[in-house]
């Protein structure tokens, strides 16, 4: 349509929320659907923090705020840096958004020109790539492989920075595979960035607290205090505090890079909803006592969809050390028939056969940057994992 800007021809529609609503669409026909696309936890919003979004509604705390978010929730955000991370910021280092994706969108927005160059591990969530050419940039992949534990190394980062090279962006724990880096492994990524002085960090902490085995987190910028003034340090609270849908997301970085966000978020969005920022104070000063309760659980339900997986001929699952997703290689399957015919040829088509014949809601590994593979959210209960499981095995005991 040439009304439409030529800009929409760089990117596509995200393929997680794509799948979800697919699976919501099919349920609404009577379809008995299991979705596992959505990266988001089935726990309640703790109710001290929801109670702290009704008493700010009371209160008639319901106005615009600050472009980039109140003073208390920045003040929130300073000390859980200090507190968790070993980081000092001043509240004019922090930018409050509607979410993580808006904090990153925004940062890029402020800092890409024609030809910048973002190097984005792979696999990868998959908005990265999109956000950098919507902003003008142009997406630099590593691949992190299988063998790896889907992790970069210090020699491929190096091989892939040039001086167009503007950031790296660095997640982990890891949507999708929820592999974690070491502090010792980050330590020699930053041992690469520290020479190479025109690249910035855009690390993605968005999974912080979720980590089983005693996994030790850990940051670029607390990692390497030289690289401080030259990273911007993303979180927020949808994941660890099951508030997807208040849609609060914050980083903290240097003062001119948080200026230049705020405008670019001045002249869209404006401030994030008022409410949510208020729950988000009381989320980030309270009580943290369920965040490793919900973790016992998390872990027990990722040993389940590990062990099943792994007992189907024809798929490898790596047993990840944070977030909530399993990342299993199809590579076995490939090439294999469906009982109505269809050629597996990649892991896109196993997703289509495999949600048309079984119910099943996956996202392909395709559209994270690494294939044949796919991923699940294992945020759901128990019953819903061995019910997948089961239909799962069920679909590839009937290949050919």
């Amino acid at each position: 349509m040439p009304f439409l800007s030529t800009t929409l021809d760089r990117v596509k529609p995200s393929p997680t929320v794509a799948v979800t609503a697919l699976a919501e669409e099919l349920k609404r026909g009577g379809k008995d659907v299991i979705s596992l696309g959505a990266g988001e936890p089935d726990f309640p919003t703790p109710s001290n923090i929801s109670e702290a979004a009704i008493a700010a509604i009371h209160a008639g705390k319901t106005k615009y705020t600050a472009p980039d978010g109140i003073a208390e929730l920045k003040e929130a955000i300073c000390a859980k840096f200090a507190r968790d991370n070993g980081l000092t910021y001043t509240p004019d280092q922090v930018s409050v958004s509607g979410g993580g994706k808006q904090v990153l969108y925004n940062a890029l927005m402020a800092t890409l020109n024609p030809g910048d160059e973002v190097i984005i591990p792979a696999p990868y969530w998959v908005s990265y790539p999109d956000m950098v050419l919507l902003a003008g940039g142009t997406p630099i992949i590593i691949e992190g492989k299988l063998e790896d534990g889907f992790k970069i190394t210090p020699e491929a980062l190096k091989a892939a920075i040039t001086p167009k090279t503007k950031w790296i962006i660095f997640n982990s724990p890891s949507n999708p595979t929820g592999a974690v880096y070491t502090p010792e492994e980050i330590k020699g990524l930053t041992d690469v960035l520290k020479r190479e002085k025109h690249v910035w960090v855009m690390a993605d902490d968005m999974y912080e607290h979720l980590l089983y085995e005693d996994f030790d987190f850990a940051t670029m910028a607390q990692v390497e205090p030289e690289l401080y003034d030259r990273t911007l340090t993303v979180n927020g609270v949808s994941k660890a505090y099951a508030m997807t849908g208040w849609r609060i997301g914050y980083a903290a970085g240097p003062v001119a890079l948080i200026k230049a966000m705020r405008k670019i978020q001045s002249q869209s969005t404006s401030n994030p909803c008022t409410i949510s920022q208020w729950a988000a104070v009381e989320a980030l000063n309270g009580t943290q006592d369920f965040i490793p309760t919900n973790n016992v659980v998390f872990k027990r339900r990722r040993d389940l969809i590990v062990k099943i997986l792994n007992d189907i001929e024809g798929i490898e699952c790596p047993m990840p050390a944070g977030a909530f997703y399993v990342y299993p290689s199809i590579k076995g399957l490939i090439g294999k028939t469906t009982k109505s015919g269809v050629k597996i040829t990649d892991d896109e088509t196993f997703v289509k056969c495999l949600l048309e014949d079984t119910g099943v809601a996956v996202v392909f590994g395709a559209a994270f940057g690494l294939a044949p593979a796919f991923r699940i959210s294992y945020a759901c209960s128990d019953e819903t994992l061995v019910e997948a499981g089961r239909r799962i095995a069920g679909f590839c005991e009937g290949l050919s």
